[in-house]
């Protein structure tokens, strides 16, 4: 019964939100309801907002005493205050700061709006007010143009007589579609201060353009090495960044060394590290001595659009440093040993910062390889309940949670909810989709940058905002035009077990913009073609794919505000190559069960040469014997079959996306050893006899595979060896049988033989004999006798 009620939790719900509702536009009463409507921002629920955007003031008195005045504004409506930041010493002050107060929390009628002048002791000089009817706030929906602001002049405290000073404000009724949205203060935040406001605003951010710099080391001339006498065992070490890598060292002790290696790196735009070279000689095992270097922008290199190769070149190395030489060492310096180089910025691949399993770009890095946009990609992220409490604030949990989701370069933050486990979003984003075959990743984190209402960490500590789970969606699955509408459950793998987080409710569309263009993506490879014209090998694509996660967590983590580090790894999948037990029995299970289609097929036809369905049999006959006696039918056939499967299972076609299977991605069934195992950290942090466990069982299942494959390689030298002449006697035995068969087969038509062999092998069971026995020993004798394996000769086997 536990089990049953896990598998409705951990399951997508279809849900009905009162999507596209109808917007009000014109001049309607923001308490009563509107006349006109538009229908626009289709994809979330609709909210309405108070806006006030505080422009200037002018003219506001100075304090009798200092002779000066530090103004601010505070807006108030009901139990809710805001506040603009002061300004020392300035009468004429700008803020063009905006505030938004939800409708569905409005406690009063009247909406004020304080100037008051800030003091140091004692409480803040009050300068004058401007008080708002609400009932009388005029509506605006975008496309509208902006409110354009207007002068108040200031009332005093009773609000009987103007006072000295004038503010300029804009008041008006939007939705979350209003620009102002984005940037304003609100009310749902108001506990927020300091930098803390920052961190709570929705925002845009587009990762770095990332591009592969190859860099060929061909050569190098007139390399002298320190101590004299002494041939250099050179090699080259290139540094990008962080990034280091090094060429082999030089076979031949010579001081024209050749190398011709290829070093790849990750580099972004803007460009703003060097590529620094040195050219080094190993003295000793401990120690290498510089010969030269060299450092050089990337700016000067060429960027390559396809295969061909760029053009070589020379660079001279400077012996004692860069540049930095004294006179009389300036003068020993007879000539200079030079370096040969091809490097280039590659434009025409791809560069993954993201498994390709869930990759959600795979345009080139060049733009004048794009193609036209397939599609149009539209979320409307709505809100989230059930979520757990994530920390402790004030001896009770809360959670201030907030949405990123990714698609392509695009990167997209909500604004965060503040202490509430079921927060309202309601905000809607749109992507340009180049490929369906790609997937948008969304998640769920609990800020912990909230400035002063968060409890500062312990020494040492760094605060990081947590993780709360994480959607996938496959664009291929989508229909188009259609608006999915489901709440999927935010599943995370804890050391415990696999837990629910709470749900996270959204709203999707994927609109096709070209038939003929989705047909021609469809026809494709997933990569560009360079990918597969020259590819990288393995380890260069996780080191490669490791530098561009760093590139970009680094880049987007200096955007105001930033999108964090932990954020981002958890986004891209950082650890997504670490060992583990339960991923590996989870691929294994996947192989599996993509062969038994086969074994189905196997198994149907057994049951065929068994008669156990005589109709079936009889049915199977008839079309053998059309198939044999034409030929040309058999693609036809083959191609119709499937064509009917596919038509037939298209009653059983899913109706929502796919979402996490608990039980195929075994995150149920896994051992809480295994789970330790797979949230141990890399180096392992575990006691050694825990470590020594884990070994033995690795051990255990690599003799299992060792023993697979050793079983798999003998049976490819059984049937290798029946030419080889191992055993005299098989091969003579085989050559001989196959020359009977190529000049029976010669003489014989082919549609005869095809049709003895297929009759044969449909008989009826009444007709087996013995002569099956007799016929398969006679097969197994000769595959038995011609196995001298190859791997005693070699030594393999004890």
């Amino acid at each position: 019964m536990q089990q049953m009620q896990h598998d409705q939790d951990y399951k997508l719900k279809d849900t009905t939100p009162q999507l596209g509702e109808r917007w009000t536009v014109g001049g309607g009463s923001i308490l009563g309801n509107g006349e006109k409507y538009t229908s626009t921002y289709d994809l979330v629920e609709q909210i309405h907002y108070l806006y006030i955007r505080v422009v200037k003031a002018k003219d506001l008195p100075t304090n009798v005493i200092t002779g000066s005045c530090d103004p601010y504004v505070e807006v108030k409506l009901g139990n809710y205050k805001g506040r603009t930041r002061h300004f020392e010493k300035k009468p004429n002050p700008e803020w063009n700061q905006v505030f938004a107060f939800s409708k569905e929390r409005i406690q009063s009628s009247l909406l004020e709006v304080f100037v008051k002048d800030k003091e140091m002791i004692g409480r803040d000089d009050y300068l004058g007010k401007v008080v708002f009817d609400l009932n009388e706030v005029p509506t605006r929906v975008p496309p509208d143009s902006p409110l354009a602001p207007q002068w108040y002049r200031l009332e005093d405290r009773r609000g009987e007589g103007k006072v000295r000073g004038e503010i300029m404000l804009a008041v008006w009724m939007g939705t979350q579609a209003d620009e102002a949205f984005p940037e304003a203060w609100h009310s749902d935040a108001a506990a927020v201060h300091g930098e803390g406001v920052f961190n709570v605003r929705s925002k845009v951010y587009v990762s770095p353009k990332l591009w592969y710099l190859r860099v060929n080391v061909i050569e190098a001339q007139d390399l002298q090495p320190n101590e004299k006498g002494r041939s250099p065992e050179a090699f080259v070490k290139v540094q990008l960044g962080n990034q280091v890598l090094k060429t082999k060292i030089c076979s031949t002790r010579v001081s024209t060394p050749f190398w011709n290696e290829d070093l790849v790196f990750v580099a972004a735009e803007p460009f703003e590290e060097q590529l620094l070279l040195t050219v080094e000689d190993r003295v000793t095992p401990t120690r290498d001595d510089v010969l030269g270097k060299i450092v050089l922008p990337l700016t000067l290199f060429e960027k390559r659009m396809d295969h061909r190769p760029v053009h070589s070149r020379w660079f001279n190395l400077e012996k004692f440093g860069f540049g930095v030489l004294e006179a009389d060492k300036r003068k020993e310096l007879k000539f200079s040993s030079r370096v040969h180089l091809r490097v280039c910025l590659e434009g025409a691949y791809h560069v993954l910062d993201e498994s390709t399993m869930y990759i959600s770009d795979q345009r080139p890095t060049a733009r004048q390889l794009w193609k036209q946009p397939v599609g149009i990609l539209e979320v409307g992220i709505l809100s989230a309940k059930g979520l757990l409490p994530m920390k402790s604030r004030e001896g009770k949990g809360t959670t201030d949670s907030y949405c990123v989701a990714k698609y392509g370069q695009k990167w997209v933050r909500t604004r965060t909810i503040l202490d509430s486990f079921s927060p309202k979003w309601n905000e809607q984003y749109t992507w340009e989709v180049y490929d369906p075959c790609t997937v948008i990743t969304l998640g769920v984190f609990d800020n912990c940058h909230l400035g002063s209402t968060e409890k500062a960490p312990s020494v040492g500590t760094v605060a990081r905002d947590s993780r709360i789970g994480k959607v996938r969606i496959r664009l291929s699955t989508l229909e188009a035009d259609r608006i999915y509408t489901h709440s999927y459950p935010l599943l995370v793998l804890h050391p415990s077990g696999v837990k629910k987080m709470g749900e996270l409710q959204l709203a999707v569309r994927f609109t096709c913009l070209s038939i003929a263009h989705m047909i021609y993506i469809y026809g494709h490879p997933l990569l560009p073609k360079m990918h597969y014209l020259h590819p990288f090998t393995v380890s260069q694509l996780d080191m490669l794919r490791h530098q561009a996660m760093n590139i970009v967590a680094a880049r987007l983590g200096r955007a105001e505000p930033p999108l964090r580090k932990e954020v981002v790894e958890y986004m891209l999948d950082v650890d997504s190559h670490m060992w583990s037990m339960r991923r590996s029995k989870a691929n294994f299970f996947r192989i599996v069960s993509l062969f038994s289609g086969f074994i189905s097929i196997v198994k149907w036809f057994t049951d065929i040469c068994h008669w156990r369905n005589p109709i079936t049999t009889v049915l199977v006959h008839v079309l053998f014997l059309i198939l044999v006696w034409y030929p040309e039918l058999i693609l036809p056939t083959v191609f119709l079959y499937m064509f009917m499967i596919g038509l037939w299972n298209y009653r059983f076609r899913p109706r929502h996306p796919p979402h996490m299977d608990t039980r195929l991605s075994w995150a149920e069934a896994v051992s809480a050893d295994e789970l330790d195992e797979e949230f141990d950290t890399f180096p392992t942090s575990k006691p050694q006899d825990i470590v020594r466990i884990r070994y033995d069982r690795l051990r255990s299942i690599a003799g299992r595979i060792q023993t697979v494959v050793g079983d798999i390689a003998t049976q490819g030298e059984r049937f290798q060896s029946l030419l080889s002449w191992r055993d005299p006697r098989a091969t003579s035995l085989f050559i001989l049988f196959c020359l009977i068969a190529a000049v029976v087969l010669y003489v014989t038509p082919f549609r005869v033989v095809a049709l003895v062999g297929g009759l044969y092998t449909l008989r009826h069971p009444s007709l087996l004999f013995s002569l099956d026995y007799a016929n398969q020993s006679v097969v197994f004798y000769t595959i038995k006798t011609c196995i001298v394996p190859a791997a005693w000769a070699s030594g393999v086997l004890g």
